[in-house]
């Protein structure tokens, strides 16, 4: 099973990256040029459709977002916020025409409609569940708790099970350096339970919100998943950051801050764009060193340039997650789970849009872009199993995977007490469960980022990632054919060689390698 919103990937190289800024006519901190001055129209005519959200990329000078914003009101739009420092205004509309309108408004670089479903009727998705830790366990974990912290154990009462940390030295690291409580991860997805005992020792309430709709929300809790079945962000942030506390499991990084900002539509739980750009811009203000991205943002699996709607949704995340690097924070994000070449010539996207009636499309890489992992300066992360081979699942792609971690599999058995190949992490409610994905490697490779950032405070994110890179061990491409399942087809090729390829990027992240 993949757990629910994991399907992640990319992020581009340097000069893929550059041209990615250049073709959406944005360069940070500069003005771009604008064309001929257009009035928008007027309420007095606006057509009515279903309310739509929109993103209005524009200039970032004051004098040109308070005009578009009153461009805005005259195409029949309210302004839900306004991101000034980065030119990004969120509106609601019933006007058909209103991206067509502010697109031919002065200053305004891009525009368009953030979703295909109305904001009162949006689609929901289900892409397996957990394999929830038998209450047996659970309650033995729990009545061991007490003598455990006493005695300052060397394992955590469930840690056996949690084969990952082992597979990249986290156990060992964590005796070094378990990481500085000055850096904190952000967790952008469906919100954290910060009750749970193993993550309200390191949980930052100052730096969690709740961002759905884009505004954020720092109201106490706000930050929690609307329900139980919500689990996905916090079964991530026990990855990062779980307390070597005596219960239940441990975090790569057990000494980081880990926060909650939550972005999931709480019906359908799907991860829209304004609510992603303020999820970046909060974290930017709030003083977030790294941000875990295991997601991609809805409706579209991949955002292509030539619609311009696409246009408008890749230009707002990339603005923002941009604005966020340049205030010293990394984001790393997981590579999807569809199994894909992601340096190929072409991909079947056959889940777009997910949040109305899907469309078969083929797309062009080099075009369409899969946000927010294939922007500039986010670091791609697939998924390996516990023989440290590529997860069955894990999307790939020479010069697009940067880092590989462990995201489980279940082909590949560990010799462990639950003979379990998933990723053991916490759960709502106290709970724990198994789940497998690229979504549970980048939180691996997070916390193997925090861990550098602990060592080297003064890295920029630039560095950091290289420094994360730098670590890495490769086991190079296969040797021999890649068939997890064992049924005589070969399911994906890789390609490069020992220092760089499509399976692993620069290599496995080593936690150990990153304290010593």
């Amino acid at each position: 099973m993949v757990p629910l919103r994991s399907r992640r990937r990319s992020a581009l190289t340097v000069p893929i990256g550059l041209a990615l800024v250049a073709s959406l006519g944005f360069l940070p901190g500069t003005a771009t040029a604008t064309p001929a001055d257009a009035k928008a129209g007027t309420t007095a005519t606006a057509p009515t459709g279903p309310k739509l959200a929109y993103v209005v990329n524009t200039r970032t000078d004051r004098r040109t977002v308070d005009a578009v914003t009153r461009a805005v009101a005259e195409a029949d739009g309210t302004v839900v916020i306004a991101y000034r420092q980065i030119g990004v205004i969120v509106a609601h509309s019933a006007n058909p025409d209103f991206a067509k309108q502010l697109r031919e408004v002065r200053g305004v670089n891009s525009a368009g409609a953030t979703r295909t479903a109305p904001l009162s009727a949006a689609g929901t998705t289900q892409e397996g569940g957990p394999q929830y830790l038998s209450k047996a366990a659970a309650a033995a974990a729990a009545q061991s708790a007490p003598a455990a912290r006493e005695s300052a154990p060397a394992t955590e009462p469930l840690e056996a099970d949690q084969w990952d940390l082992r597979a990249i030295g986290a156990d060992k690291a964590a005796k070094i350096n378990p990481g500085s409580s000055k850096v904190t991860v952000a967790v952008i997805d469906t919100g954290v339970d910060d009750t749970h005992p193993d993550l309200a020792p390191n949980f930052s309430a100052e730096q969690s919100a709740n961002c759905v709709g884009g505004k954020p929300d720092t109201s106490p809790g706000a930050w929690r998943p609307q329900t139980p079945e919500h689990y996905h962000g916090t079964h991530v942030a026990g990855e990062i950051a779980a307390a070597r506390n005596g219960v239940g499991v441990a975090g790569v990084a057990p000494g980081v801050k880990v926060a909650g900002i939550k972005v999931a539509d709480p019906v359908s739980e799907l991860f829209y764009p304004e609510s992603v750009v303020c999820a970046f811009v909060f974290a930017a203000d709030r003083g977030v060193e790294i941000t875990n991205n295991s997601y991609y943002v809805d409706p579209w699996l991949y955002n292509c340039m030539d619609d311009p709607d696409q246009r408008a949704i890749v230009d707002a995340v990339n603005r923002a997650q941009l604005y966020a690097q340049r205030k010293g924070t990394l984001h790393l994000a997981s590579a999807g789970n569809s199994n894909h070449d992601l340096a190929s010539d072409a991909i079947l996207d056959d889940s777009s849009p997910d949040d109305s009636t899907p469309v078969d499309r083929t797309i062009d890489p080099s075009e369409c872009f899969d946000l927010p992992t294939q922007l500039p300066g986010v670091v791609t992360v697939s998924a390996t199993g516990n023989q440290g081979i590529k997860s069955y699942y894990s999307s790939y792609g020479k010069g697009v995977v940067d880092v590989a971690a462990p995201g489980g599999d279940k082909y590949q058995i560990p010799d462990t007490p639950s003979k379990n190949g998933r990723i053991l992490s916490t759960m709502p409610e106290g709970r724990y469960a198994y789940l497998q994905g690229t979504s549970m490697a980048a939180p691996h490779a997070a916390g193997v980022a925090a861990l550098l950032k602990s060592k080297h405070p003064w890295a920029p994110p630039a560095v950091l990632q290289a420094l994360l890179k730098a670590q890495a061990d490769n086991p190079g491409c296969p040797t021999t054919p890649y068939d997890p399942d064992g049924n005589g087809v070969v399911d994906s090729t890789c390609e490069g060689g020992k220092n760089t390829n499509g399976f692993y990027g620069h290599g496995v992240v080593d936690a150990l390698d990153a304290v010593d």
